[in-house]
């Protein structure tokens, strides 16, 4: 018995002792060999991990600049686990990182915590700051991120980067980021055993938009709005020929790099996600439309008594000003809203309607940006006699501004509708012929006469081809109209050759100030920079 007993001490001492060296053997010996294939699996995330693609913006050199890339960005965390007096921590930290104490106790406070962001991406004097504290439980590190070096600048365009719906990747949201998003990702790499298939890299993607034309566009929406008190406006500059997007810009904006901290509806483009009803802009592509239609000429005359009737509703001039007899392209010249409601019953409502169907309108462009929305044409489909009026000067239809300045191009375009595009290896795409040469050349010398006869967008030596917009704001509650307005400016140059064409528009400026008093002098003051820019010779010599 007693023999037993110890033969079975001795059986379990033996077990016991292999189980403790080969614990041993796992956590001391074996342990450096885990920590260095962990060290491997991670090193071997950065092979199957692929780096985004930049974004560039190209100018008229050809010369590229970056305004999307991946860069290293210093992020201040804590580990609330770690630290040892909370109200202390909050209070050191709280001027630094712009939460308030209560904030901080409270998120640092939680149990078993063992991550609390505090700020992303910190400044170089947050990092320095922190630094100095050399508080325990609080952190600084560098983490790739996403970086946009000019901020707000073409914010709409680009949109920016986020995590996905698995918080496992990073994917690109609104703008460019999401539109090739695909191209920018490139591919996840594998591990396969022991072997690694390393990831590939996404592509760079190169863009139409010139830095020098973006940055000048924003400087003046940005002084328009502040000027006259406006809510918000776009502007976009194109080039009629090819239909490529020069600069394209918003406002309100916000900052790709701090995305988080904006509202979800300031991420939309309003140049190509929003839609109002662009006014007596309108009036050129009525004009266009009798004119190729052969239904007047610029000479076709008409009496104004100040105001016309259809369905018991009653249409004014501007400032209710009455001009009796007038020309086509004395309606132009004046913006009279009676002679464009003239000028749509000479063509007829069919040939009407289908002429602004053909110029794109209520049609999407096509633009490789996300989400793009269409204007409408639906009031015309009532057939009522009131809604072509109005349609006429641009008042119960709707536009993108990008569809507007896209249709208007046509006129600078000798009669072609174009595919706008911001790719800069996309080709040129000719849609459809809208008009003859012909009629978009008498056109354009109507718009040239209007400018010259308004004197304040004319450039001396130029031909300036331009028409003001100034549309009322639907109130979508009651029906009808608010007094709020939407200015618009829309122009090319110079005329017999056109470079360049530019919208410029403005959402309800304060006191309901018509565009000719507002956006013209700015119009002008871009058009001037867009000339010398590029070095346009003078197409008016006999005018000096």
């Amino acid at each position: 018995m007693k023999w037993r007993i110890l033969t079975l001490i001795f059986v379990f001492s033996l077990c016991y002792a292999g189980l403790v060296c080969h614990l041993y053997k796992l956590q001391i010996k074996d342990g450096l060999i885990f920590s260095i294939q962990a060290a491997d699996q991670n090193k071997n995330a950065e092979f199957i991990k692929p780096n985004r693609g930049n974004i560039y913006f190209i100018d008229k050199d050809n010369k590229s600049i970056a305004v999307a890339l991946n860069k290293d960005l210093p992020l201040i965390y804590a580990e609330p686990k770690e630290i040892e007096n909370v109200n202390e921590t909050a209070q050191k930290i709280s001027s630094i990182v712009g939460k308030s104490e209560e904030y901080l106790k409270k998120s640092l406070s939680k149990p078993n915590d063992l991550y609390e962001l505090l700020v992303y991406p910190a400044s170089d004097e947050q990092v320095e700051q922190i630094k100095n504290l050399k508080l325990k439980g609080v952190y600084i590190k560098n983490q790739l991120s996403r970086f946009y070096p000019f901020e707000e600048t073409a914010a709409h365009l680009l949109g920016f980067v986020g995590q996905n719906q698995n918080n496992e990747n990073i994917e690109g949201r609104y703008g460019a980021e999401a539109y090739f998003n695909k191209f920018l990702t490139g591919k996840t790499g594998e591990i396969k055993g022991d072997f690694i298939i390393k990831a590939v890299d996404g592509s760079d993607i190169f863009l139409t938009i010139d830095p020098s034309i973006q940055s000048q566009a924003e400087q003046i929406l940005s002084s328009l709005i502040k000027q006259y008190g406006a809510t918000g406006g776009t502007v976009i500059v194109e080039e009629p020929k090819t239909g490529k997007i020069l600069a394209m810009t918003n406002s309100p904006t916000f900052n790709p790099n701090k995305y988080w901290e904006f509202n979800l509806s300031s991420f939309l483009n309003p140049a190509v996600q929003a839609v109002y009803e662009p006014g007596s802009v309108f009036k050129i592509l009525t004009m266009a439309a009798g004119i190729d239609s052969g239904k007047i000429t610029p000479q076709t005359t008409y009496i104004d008594t100040g105001s016309v009737t259809f369905n018991g509703k009653t249409i004014q001039n501007f400032e209710f000003k009455v001009y009796g007899k007038q020309t086509m392209a004395n309606v132009i010249e004046h913006s009279i809203n009676t002679g464009a409601v003239f000028a749509e019953r000479q063509i007829g409502d069919d040939i009407f309607y289908n002429y602004l169907k053909k110029f794109g309108v209520a049609e999407l462009t096509g633009i490789t940006l996300p989400a793009e929305v269409k204007g409408s044409l639906n009031n015309l489909i009532k057939g009522r006699d009131i809604n072509y009026a109005t349609a006429s000067f641009g008042q119960g239809v709707s536009v993108t501004p990008l569809e507007l300045i896209n249709a208007i191009s046509v006129i600078a375009n000798g009669g072609e509708l174009m595919k706008p595009y911001i790719l800069a290896d996309e080709q040129p795409q000719v849609i459809r012929r809208v008009i003859s040469e012909n009629t978009a050349k008498t056109v354009t010398e109507m718009m040239v006469s209007a400018v010259k006869v308004n004197i304040i967008a004319d450039i001396p030596n130029y031909s300036v081809a331009a028409k003001t917009g100034t549309a009322y704001v639907p109130n979508f509650k009651t029906g009808g109209y608010t007094d709020d307005v939407i200015n618009s400016y829309i122009g090319f140059a110079p005329a017999s050759d056109p470079k360049f064409i530019v919208l410029i528009k403005m959402d309800k400026p304060a006191g309901a100030i018509s565009a000719g008093r507002s956006i013209v002098p700015a119009f002008k003051e871009f058009t001037k920079f867009l000339l010398n820019y590029y070095q346009v010779p003078p197409d008016e010599l006999n005018n000096q």
